[in-house]
């Protein structure tokens, strides 16, 4: 014989069946279409009672629009206020002189020389001409090259730069 006792069975709870997807969905449109309808006859009811709570003012508020319409009539009382006297226009500035662009300075600079240039060149040029000067940075041949670059693509033959060989340009029909 063993020593070991059996553990009593544990009792068993019926098993709910489970609900099918579309009875569960009907289920809960009928719940949903019982709440509709009971709000829908709560409000009926509020409608029907007459003034609603938030239209019927309070103590508080009657005294306050009591208090506004007598400041208003004090301020009637006092007369109106003087017309407001018209604003003397200011002196027009005179405009400043537009800063001129790299792209602007070089179109100038390959303009007035015969021989092509390279982007280099034509920022040592635009300098020495005080038309345009870097505003510090570390390679404006690069940007300007870049620019010119930029507008030969997008203007095509009306550009002001033409290429003359790689990394040199000459004045376009446009300069």
């Amino acid at each position: 014989m063993s020593t070991k006792t059996k553990k009593p069975a544990k009792p068993r709870t019926p098993r709910t069946p489970k609900m099918s997807k579309s009875a569960a969905r009907a289920e809960g449109a009928a719940k949903t279409d019982r709440l509709r309808k009971a709000a829908l006859a709560e409000i009926n009811d509020r409608l029907a009672g007459g003034k609603q709570d938030h239209e019927v003012p309070s103590e508080k508020e009657v005294a306050n629009n009591a208090n506004v319409d007598a400041a208003a009539k004090r301020k009637k009382a006092k007369g109106e206020k003087a017309p407001k006297t018209p604003k003397v226009p200011k002196p027009a500035k005179e405009p400043k002189a537009k800063r001129v662009s790299a792209l602007d300075a070089a179109a100038q600079v390959l303009a007035a020389s015969d021989v092509p240039m390279r982007a280099k060149e034509m920022i040592t040029a635009m300098e020495a001409k005080k038309l345009w000067t870097s505003p510090g940075g570390k390679t404006p041949e690069a940007t300007l090259y870049a620019a010119i670059i930029r507008e030969i693509a997008a203007k095509g033959t009306t550009a002001r730069f033409k290429k003359h060989e790689r990394g040199v340009f000459v004045a376009g029909k446009g300069a």
